[in-house]
């Protein structure tokens, strides 16, 4: 199998009097096999170990990881070999929340959002549909795209240690996919829509995700446009999605939410620091690989608060003050924990600085949709 190829072990095992001695290096070239009475020798042809550049030692051993990280889908994830919480960890629950937080968003700014069982069981279903059907099918897919960029910078992970079978994953990105166009369809109808606006967008949203992990387009080989796609997509799509359920998407709401996706640009940048040395070694240009780590930090951080700036400044103007100062109030614990984690070493707090700056960002988000519903 192909994925199989990313990484192949060259081992020497001598007789059994050294038989715990076992020396392993990452080589991509075929084997040579041969046998004699006391020893077995496997070695690489045309290759040699020492020639093989830009690969990376395992950063985080499975078998010191933490089970709820691997339910999480992020690194540190402890070794497991139970198949669904192995499909669970391709998904990357950690990711669903913005998502979900966009259908809430969208429902808000909609003005039509009623505390009934209908309105709520619509929403849930939305939900269902942004996060774990659309998101988990996007992180799966771009978790298949990516595995041999996976195999330097992250090579415990499912897909390049062979935790899941290439089979298995392609079934998966399919179930999802279908899935989430499934629950898409059923709130069109369930809303009374004439256009299927809900199954358009997620038809939109599942095709941006296609193109950003998969050649010959592979958005993600462009720190600006792939980072701005996955902004969007975290950003705007699920507020579209929310907002075209309860009410009608309006031109100024796009142009806004699009707006706000820059700032999904930069949180997105948070991301590509852990992955400098697999995007350089395959040629992507993320921002940290074209500017380097010092500017990508400062190009990262800008895009966040330069954005939400510029939206307070359009509630200001919009006749909002106190949305536009709620804004402002949320905006400055996310510039303390950025000179207090991410600006003094991205690589060691990146996953700390997310878990203390975005429930700022989101709530921002919140505010930014009750302020447009008051229009």
């Amino acid at each position: 199998m192909a994925a199989l190829l990313h990484t192949i072990p060259s081992i020497k095992v001598s007789n059994v009097r050294n038989a715990n001695q076992f020396h392993t290096s990452p080589l991509l070239s075929p084997l040579t096999v041969s046998l004699t009475r006391r020893r077995l020798t496997i070695r690489a042809t045309e290759t040699d170990a020492n020639e093989v550049k830009g690969q990376a030692p395992d950063k985080a051993p499975s078998n010191g990881g933490s089970s709820l990280n691997q339910l999480l889908g992020i690194k540190g994830a402890a070794e497991e070999t139970n198949k669904w919480k192995i499909r669970l960890q391709l998904t990357k629950p950690v990711t669903w929340p913005p998502l979900v937080w966009g259908v809430v968003c969208g429902a808000a700014a909609s003005g039509n959002f009623h505390w009934n069982l209908d309105d709520a069981a619509k929403s849930i279903v939305c939900m269902v549909m942004a996060g774990p059907c659309l998101t988990g099918y996007t992180q799966t897919l771009n978790d298949w795209y990516d595995r041999e960029i996976d195999a330097i910078n992250e090579p415990y992970r499912p897909i390049p240690s062979g935790a899941i079978s290439e089979n298995e994953v392609i079934t998966q990105i399919w179930v999802l996919l279908l899935a989430g166009l499934g629950l898409a369809g059923l709130l069109d109808v369930w809303a009374g829509h004439n256009l299927p606006v809900v199954f358009y967008l997620a038809v939109g949203g599942a095709l941006l995700s296609y193109i950003y992990s998969a050649p010959p387009l592979k958005l993600k080989q462009n720190g600006w446009v792939g980072n701005f796609a996955l902004g969007a997509s975290y950003i705007s799509l699920p507020w579209w999605a929310g907002q075209a359920l309860f009410g009608t998407l309006t031109p100024d709401i796009i142009v806004l939410t699009l707006l706000y996706s820059i700032a999904g640009l930069g949180i997105a940048i948070v991301n590509d620091f852990k992955s400098i040395e697999g995007d350089r070694a395959l040629g992507l240009q993320s921002i940290p690989v074209a500017f380097g780590v010092e500017a990508a930090k400062w190009i990262c951080v800008g895009a966040i608060d330069v954005t939400q700036l510029s939206i307070a400044g359009y509630l200001l103007g919009d006749g909002k003050p106190y949305y536009a100062l709620a804004l402002l109030g949320l905006i400055l614990p996310q510039v303390y924990f950025q000179f207090n984690y991410f600006l003094k070493d991205p690589f060691k707090y990146d996953v700390k600085y997310q878990a203390s700056a975005q429930p700022f960002l989101i709530l921002g988000l919140l505010v930014t949709a009750l302020a447009t519903s008051h229009s």
